[in-house]
């Protein structure tokens, strides 16, 4: 399934998800413009490519996300003339965010941040939406509450090409088995299986994990990439493996998907016939 951000989220790209992502309600956060929305304030940090940001409230520890990582936030955006045109505030649940897939000002600001520590950024319009038709246009002020860091799998080491020991089908299907499942039983072309994964390009970028929603996902074998299809009833419950599926295996150049060969690590829990 492929959902795609609302206009004036701070996500610059379609992301594939495996579910709907739910915002959050968060009264800590208002959506009246603050006092210093045009002109940050004096000691107000500013970084080299000219992001500039001031703590609102400390948070705990020592840990900044990277571009990489999963992040829950609370925000609300406004122009630098006082609209707020994106705000969490009357939702139910925080989004989980991809910190490389956001508009640059975001990524950066986000490094800066640790769980809990809300901040308000300054972003310009170079590290914003630079002028994309239908976005907000000219410096954007944020305030982002960091709510969770979410771990997920590290990049792995041959992401690039599969190893010489991997098993490889006739249509070019490359895997590794990372942890031996139980017993003897595989999924078939028509069951519903539920698994954990991640997926990475081959040149090291994370584009999808089912580690975002914190819950194991459901689906049909007939629903999904054919590498996948063909790639899970090799496995047994239990089982973690890691896949190399080329691109025809894969999304075949689809607008708006991961191109190339694709990596991902999967680990099947249980499969049905229902």
């Amino acid at each position: 399934m492929s959902t795609r951000p609302s206009l004036s989220s701070p996500l610059r790209l379609a992301v594939s998800t495996v579910g709907t992502v739910l915002l959050l309600a968060c009264p800590a956060l208002s959506q009246t413009a603050p006092d210093d929305l045009t002109a940050p304030p004096e000691g107000a940090e500013r970084t080299e490519s000219g992001l500039v940001t001031r703590v609102l409230e400390t948070g705990n520890g020592d840990v900044h996300p990277g571009k990489e990582d999963l992040v829950r936030v609370h925000y609300t955006g406004w122009t630098s003339d006082g609209e707020a045109f994106e705000s969490t505030a009357e939702r139910e649940s925080p989004p989980t965010l991809p910190v490389g897939l956001l508009i640059p000002g975001w990524s950066e600001g986000l490094g800066l941040m640790v769980e809990g520590e809300t901040r308000r950024m300054w972003i310009p319009e170079s590290l914003a939406f630079a002028g994309e038709e239908g976005r907000p246009a000219g410096t954007l002020v944020f305030d982002v509450e960091l709510v969770e860091l979410i771990d997920v799998p590290e990049m792995p080491d041959d992401v690039a090409a599969p190893p010489a020991e991997a098993e490889v089908t006739k249509s070019g299907l490359a895997s590794v088995v990372l942890r031996p499942g139980d017993g003897g039983e595989h999924p078939k072309a028509r069951s519903r299986v539920q698994v954990h994964y991640t997926g990475w390009t081959t040149d090291g970028e994370m584009f999808d994990t089912s580690i975002k929603l914190q819950r194991p996902v459901w689906f049909k074998l007939t629903e999904v990439i054919r590498g996948w299809k063909e790639g899970i009833q090799l496995m047994t419950r239990g089982e973690v493996r890691r896949f190399w599926v080329p691109e025809k295996l894969a999304y075949k150049g689809a607008r708006g998907k991961p191109e190339g060969m694709l990596v991902f690590e999967v680990e099947l829990l249980d499969f049905n016939d229902k």
